[in-house]
């Protein structure tokens, strides 16, 4: 496989006008072309200009990407896309609650790798935890996968959020 051949994950931020539609048009064009979207996330960024910012996490070949990138740019409601996987530094994190049942020595390991990885107990009963952690998708993936043997019975995730580093807007 070439280098334009091969298939990266990618992380793009889109500044759109804070309306009814915009989420759709944005979805409509992924799925119209057969693109996947690994993480959505959305949220209002600029309340006085009326701004969200939507954060999709997509893999494609590098002319893939460039294609969604155009296709993004061409929607009327978009001010900006910008790939932050290549466009200079950027900080990621994703949120997840992770609940665990568990007695006995698997409650007190669970215990013990929560304090390791940094999650917060944030509601507990006499047999389970549920764990608020966040950090890079790979350190979830890894938590989850070490709660797996001590009684995971749930997991909600928030999907990637990400933000440029430095003084400059998206």
């Amino acid at each position: 496989m070439t280098q334009d051949q091969t298939v990266n994950q990618h992380t793009m931020a889109v500044l759109v006008d804070n309306e009814a539609g915009v989420l759709a048009r944005v979805i409509g064009l992924f799925s119209g072309r057969g693109y996947n979207i690994e993480s959505l996330t959305v949220a209002e960024t600029d309340h006085e200009e009326g701004l969200s910012r939507i954060t999709i996490v997509t893999s494609g070949t590098s002319m893939v990407i460039e294609q969604i990138k155009a296709q993004l740019e061409r929607l009327v409601p978009i001010h900006r896309v910008q790939d932050l996987t290549i466009e200079g530094p950027s900080v990621e994190r994703e949120l997840a609650l992770v609940k665990v049942a568990g007695t006995g020595d698997p409650r007190v390991e669970s215990l013990r790798l929560a304090d390791a990885f940094r999650a917060r107990v944030i509601d507990t009963t006499t047999k389970s935890f549920t764990f608020e952690i966040t950090g890079t998708s790979s350190k979830i993936d890894a938590f989850i996968g070490l709660m797996k043997p001590l009684g995971l019975v749930d997991v909600s995730r928030t999907g990637i959020v990400a933000i440029t580093r430095g003084i400059d807007r998206l």
